[in-house]
């Protein structure tokens, strides 16, 4: 049979799209084992009904003129209520898991020329894209929580989440908000060319071996060129990400009005979430220095200003997991910015006058009451602090 499509919750769905051939006894054991209760087949494209025993001719009636297609209704996201990192942060986590096992197989299919279109991926978007509408914070703070072996599939989502975001920041009409969150998606498929030795290498790359990373955006922009209804926003980044303002990117050494709007929304979102990620050669910078570095690279003409100024704006000027000193000589990890930019819930659990750990206390530093608040933004790595993640990883 030919799935046409799975009622119910992509996170029931055990593969990776809900339209697929049923190729084997094994799908479907994992399908009926699975909390997908109903779906549709395709008849057309099964060779699961035979063909009906053929009718008698019928007399030919001139049928009516057709009415006029109404023209289809403007693409819209679901709405999604706010939510709290706390609440959030288990549907992420559930999201996140099940987004990067469906990115490791959908880059696979598209490989291979699998991928029957580009709507087949779109339930992963929605779903990412539901998740940073309900609270962006959750996520993102979840998905840099990146293992070596799945930093590609993780950097595919975390992107993916970041160009929603960023998108929305810039009020782009719903419809433009899922191709970017498409594209965040599909940027780096051209890695899976990249042979594994020097995607991986902990050392410093050879020219040559540079050479090769830096033929990813073609080699991916050809993979997706051979997939039906590919979005011509989507192939743009994936080509163009690389790509600086002042000229300086790779491949083609686009530079000002030339570059899309899309690609410099892709530059932007692939450097924060690479120099914020572990890699097998670096470990990551914290989300503010990170943004510090940025700014900097802004002003030297590499990354678009304003759009930089919208990303700020929707990652927030104290993300989710920055060690902040506080007035009271305490540490604190920001843990919800959803309320306020400036004004953050954070973890307090470290004295820095005493240099002690403290029991871990959630402060909401918008609500009116004592004086406390934030006097800067601290390096852990000053401090010598590791793993801060499990202070607001399960909040």
């Amino acid at each position: 049979m030919y799935v046409h499509s799975l009622c119910g919750s992509w996170l029931d769905n055990p593969f990776w799209t809900t339209s697929f051939a049923l190729g084997s006894n094994a799908d479907v054991a994992k399908l009926q084992a699975s909390g997908v209760r109903e779906l549709w087949i395709d008849t057309a494209r099964g060779i699961d009904v035979e063909d009906d025993e053929a009718e008698p001719a019928a007399t030919e009636v001139a049928a009516p003129p057709a009415p006029p297609v109404p023209a289809a209704p403007a693409y819209q996201l679901p709405p999604q209520p706010k939510t709290p990192t706390r609440e959030e942060l288990a549907r992420a986590a559930k999201i996140i898991q099940k987004s990067r096992d469906a990115v490791g197989s959908m880059f696979e299919d598209v490989r291979l020329g699998r991928m029957a279109s580009a709507a087949a991926a779109m339930p992963i978007v929605e779903e990412i894209a539901g998740s940073v509408l309900r609270n962006a914070g959750a996520l993102l703070s979840l998905v840099r929580l990146k293992q070596a072996d799945d930093y590609t599939y993780m950097h595919s989502v975390a992107v993916s989440a970041m160009m929603v975001a960023l998108a929305r920041q810039l009020e782009l009409p719903d419809a433009e908000v899922r191709e970017c969150g498409l594209a965040g998606l599909l940027h780096d498929i051209g890695k899976i060319a990249i042979p594994p030795a020097i995607l991986n290498k902990p050392g410093r790359l050879s020219d040559e071996e540079f050479l090769a990373v830096k033929r990813h955006p073609c080699a991916g922009h050809e993979m997706l060129r051979a997939v039906p209804d590919m979005s011509p926003l989507a192939l743009d980044v994936c080509l163009h990400h690389h790509e600086r303002v002042d000229g300086t990117g790779y491949p083609d050494r686009l530079s000002g009005d030339a570059l899309s709007r899309a690609a410099r929304m892709g530059a932007i979102c692939d450097v924060y979430d690479a120099i914020t990620s572990n890699r097998p050669y670096k470990a990551g910078w914290s989300p503010a220095v990170s943004l510090r570095k940025m700014a900097a690279w802004s002003k030297e003409g590499h990354l678009d200003p304003a759009l930089f100024a919208a990303f700020v704006k929707c990652i927030g000027i104290y993300p989710v997991g920055t060690l902040v000193k506080l007035k009271s000589n305490r540490l604190a990890i920001v843990i919800d910015n959803s309320k306020s930019l400036l004004q953050p819930t954070v973890k307090v659990f470290f004295s820095a006058a005493s240099m002690v750990y403290l029991t871990p206390t959630t402060i909401d530093l918008a609500l009116p009451g004592p004086t406390e608040g934030i006097v800067s933004i601290e390096d852990p790595q000053t401090w010598q602090f590791e793993h801060l993640e499990r202070y607001w990883a399960d909040v």
